[in-house]
């Protein structure tokens, strides 16, 4: 009998967070999930639209992210929107803190993936970028595509 290939667990991207803000450093953070939570972060059933992260009394809180309950859980499911704490060290908390609180600068999650079984996610020290920056970044991609459509169009 031929054995079952292991499924591969799904890493989540924000996009818009790479759209509306221009990224500076990145951390790399456990995050404390409670029940099926996990499974749905493997089946990859994240939203990350609208979460950002805050320090509350020395403590790293990720605030709006949406996990999507898991199909086949027992009668304990967790609000899909609820706060979630963030695992790093007390120094890194403090380094995040700091630098967050400069002018224009926020923390936003930027991707959710699994490293050694465990859910892991990256945060990434953010401005936001000004109407003319997005429009810019726009045109480079069509610019892009266009020539990958020229080359692709000639063999």
């Amino acid at each position: 009998m031929a054995k079952k290939e292991a499924k591969e667990p799904k890493s989540i991207v924000n996009r818009k967070a790479r759209f509306e803000f221009e990224l500076h450093d990145t951390w790399e953070a456990g995050i404390a999930l409670v029940g099926a939570e996990v499974k749905s972060v493997f089946n990859g059933r994240v939203n990350m639209t609208d979460a950002f992260c805050k320090v509350v009394d020395g403590e790293l809180w990720l605030i709006q992210l949406d996990i999507e309950p898991y199909d086949h859980s027992s009668a304990f499911k967790p609000e899909r929107r609820r706060d979630r704490k963030l695992l790093l060290h007390k120094k890194e908390i403090i380094m995040v803190q700091r630098k967050s609180q400069e002018k224009g600068f926020t923390i936003v999650p930027t991707k959710v993936y699994f490293k050694n079984g465990r859910v892991k996610i990256e945060i990434a020290l953010a401005r936001g970028k000004k109407h003319y920056d997005k429009r810019e970044a726009i045109a480079k991609n069509d610019a892009r595509r266009e020539l990958e459509r020229g080359h692709s169009d000639k063999f």
